[in-house]
């Protein structure tokens, strides 16, 4: 996945197995799963710390700058200080069909 860079600043402490991933997937899980990706670079700026101790459940996606400090549910858009789920995923028309390609993917209530 090195189709755009990832810079670090100063003096930044990342917990063990905390992964940076440059790929931006599309919003429809079963897109995602299809892999319909786009590249964007990340740079991490001096003096940041990224904590665990959280889980973000299937499918979800987290907004930029966003903090997590509690749990997130699997298949919505969650973003904030600290975040919040915003809404569920929507899901395209365009990707359908694609499940029986990408294996056996049900999207949630």
């Amino acid at each position: 996945m090195d189709c755009a860079p990832i810079k670090f600043g100063n003096e930044v402490k990342i917990g063990p197995r905390c992964g940076f991933y440059i790929s931006n997937h599309v919003e429809d899980p079963v897109g995602r799963r299809a892999g319909y990706v786009e590249s964007r670079p990340i740079t991490v700026g001096d003096n940041v710390t990224v904590v665990g101790g959280v889980t973000i459940g299937d499918n979800s996606i987290i907004g930029a700058g966003s903090v997590v400090v509690h749990d997130i549910p699997a298949n919505v858009i969650a973003a904030g200080n600290p975040a919040k789920m915003i809404r569920p995923l929507r899901h395209d028309d365009r990707y359908r069909g694609l499940e029986q390609q990408t294996g056996d993917y049900h999207y949630g209530a």
